[in-house]
């Protein structure tokens, strides 16, 4: 049988509401440390009834943590769930194992273990809970103290069962009364070896590369909110997810008015959450709105895995992305950006250095150094961005000379602009069915035939990176320089996706982040793209709404000769060439 042991304090720490207790009383506690259990029985009866005269002495239920060494590793005072072990203390074998530590409960009424046990049971991932009901609490023997002993036990485990949603009591099952002779004569081994072979079975049959996150989605809908809304800002969440590299396992979602201001969820959603974690195996719960670093901190030690907000997973996916220099420069100063007052309060449990969604990126000499070192990193970052933008001024403005009008290609990310520039100028751009498949601007010559003067006309195409709803504002600062190159345009092409559900709000968000721009964009022509994918109600409505609008297939190259007569239209309008 495998041993497993667990860091913990030093032996004689005693948990729990110990506050109050005579010295005696504490001297009793701590000397439980000293017991040692078969590893093979979950108790024995002699172990049961000093618990039992313990806790009928404090009058007080008490509880005993034991590895399956039979080693005493945690004493408390109160319920399993006021003792519990925390998350960050307890090793993590994922959603095949247990944890490697049973507990030993008293409990002063003479019933079944309630659900607030049980469900710690299940938060720290227990091997087995036993529960002893106490009688003769209170009465008095000859000589002075209490009484008491063991009436009734019951013995609970987890389910090998991680998927189900809604009942908690479906993770566990709790077995008769018994007397403690009887739990003491099972064998303990046999039972976890069992439970753990049906985890593991649950586990392959699940077929999750072990290389990726596994996530946990929590969604947030306010009042102000509407269903479909919500709904898309989630599937938006797991293609973010997704492309960072994670599996999502489930989505918890939860209706407030107004966010909670330590964890965002109540406290309710919150142990709902934390028992998602264990039961699924999961190792990354990621919230979609932005989360301050008091909340992250508060969520990390209620799950005992980390936290990411939505923010964080576009920064991660930036941080794969980036492949130029200027690309991992901007990366590594957003991150930096947004990572700096969120240094307080990470400790070693919870280092970002693991690998991983969240961890891509600057390095620990860039994240987990000194607040001064970081602040110096950002201020030679941001030179050299400045320069970054500086340099390719210099290039626009070499360009303006020559005057050959400019034309950025914008739009909401894996709407097909890599796409249409390789259809149009066969520029060998990447491009995948990726949210942010390319970051780094590319400019390409495209001949176009003039309106006016009626001859061959070069025009220069540029690719740019995908806009997102909410795009972090670390982001936006960070990569400014190849912004510029949309606010320096002399048109724009708004690229759409119209097989998206959300294509409409998409457009208003793509819409809205260039009014936010320092310069006002050039004229902007609206292309409709993936018309091979969508429906005749669909390409209706978008008529309807955008007559002027252009509709093609980039991939399919449909639409293109009528795009290049628009192309050069649109820069004769801007008065160029």
């Amino acid at each position: 049988m495998l041993s497993i042991t667990i860091l913990v304090e030093p032996i004689d720490t005693i948990h729990g509401n110990y506050k109050g207790l005579k010295t005696s009383q504490i001297k009793q506690l701590k000397r439980l440390y000293h017991q040692k259990l078969p590893g093979d029985r979950p108790v024995t009866p002699e172990f049961a009834q000093r618990l039992a005269a313990i806790a009928t002495e404090i009058n007080q239920a008490v509880c005993a943590y034991i590895n399956r060494r039979g080693q005493v590793i945690r004493v408390g005072v109160g319920t399993p769930r006021q003792t519990q072990i925390p998350p960050l203390e307890l090793p993590r074998y994922g959603a095949q194992r247990l944890c490697g530590i049973r507990c030993i409960a008293t409990q002063l009424k003479i019933e079944p273990p309630k659900e607030s046990s049980l469900t710690a049971m299940v938060r720290q991932r227990l091997d087995a809970l036993v529960v002893l009901t106490l009688t003769g609490v209170g009465k008095l023997r000859r000589g002075g103290g209490a009484t008491g002993y063991v009436k009734e036990a019951y013995l609970a485990h987890l389910l090998p069962q991680p998927n189900l949603d809604l009942e908690t009591s479906a993770y566990w099952t709790v077995s008769p009364a018994m007397s403690v002779d009887a739990i003491s004569q099972q064998d303990f081994f046999d039972l976890v070896d069992g439970l753990e072979a049906e985890f593991e079975r649950e586990y392959v049959a699940q077929q999750v590369d072990t290389n990726q996150e596994r996530v946990i989605l929590v969604g947030l809908k306010s009042d102000r909110t509407s269903d479909r809304e919500f709904d898309e800002s989630i599937n938006e969440l797991i293609g973010l997810v997704n492309t960072a590299g994670g599996t999502v396992l489930q989505t918890v979602s939860q209706k407030r008015s107004h966010p909670h201001p330590q964890t965002l969820v109540g406290a309710g959603k919150v142990r709902e959450i934390a028992l998602k974690v264990q039961t699924v195996g999961a190792n990354l719960v990621a919230f979609d709105r932005d989360l301050s670093p008091a909340q992250v901190r508060n969520l990390e030690t209620q799950f005992g895995v980390r936290v990411v907000d939505r923010t964080e997973i576009i920064l991660d996916i930036f941080a794969q992305r980036a492949r130029s220099r200027a690309g991992k420069l901007q990366v590594e100063l957003a991150q930096l950006e947004y990572m700096l007052p969120r240094l307080v309060g990470r400790g070693q449990a919870m280092s970002r250095l693991g690998g991983g969604i969240g961890t891509r990126g600057p390095g620990e000499t860039k994240l987990e150094t000194e607040r001064r070192s970081i602040q110096k990193r950002i201020a030679r970052l941001q030179k050299e961005v400045n320069q970054l933008q500086a340099h390719r001024s210099r290039m626009r403005q070499q360009r303006q000379k020559q005057e050959v009008p400019s034309v950025a290609i914008v739009g909401y990310t894996n709407a097909g602009k890599s796409t249409l520039i390789n259809a149009l100028t066969n520029a060998e751009v990447y491009a995948a069915d990726q949210l942010f498949a390319t970051l780094d601007p590319t400019t390409r010559r495209l001949s176009v035939t003039n309106t006016v003067t009626d001859k061959a006309q070069n025009i220069l195409l540029t690719d740019t990176v995908g806009f997102i709803q909410q795009l972090p504002p670390p982001l936006v600062d960070a990569f400014r320089a190849t912004l510029e190159e949309v606010t320096e345009a002399d048109a724009l092409v708004h690229v759409v996706d119209l097989s998206h559900p959300a294509w409409e709000n998409q457009i208003r968000s793509v819409m809205q982040i260039l009014g936010e721009m320092p310069l006002a964009p050039g004229p902007i022509l609206l292309v409709f793209n993936k018309l091979d994918r969508v429906d005749s109600e669909t390409l209706a409505k978008a008529k309807e709404e955008f007559p002027l609008a252009l509709f093609i297939s980039a991939s399919d190259r449909l639409g293109l000769e009528t795009l290049r007569q628009k192309l050069a239209q649109l820069v004769d309008y801007a008065g160029v060439g």
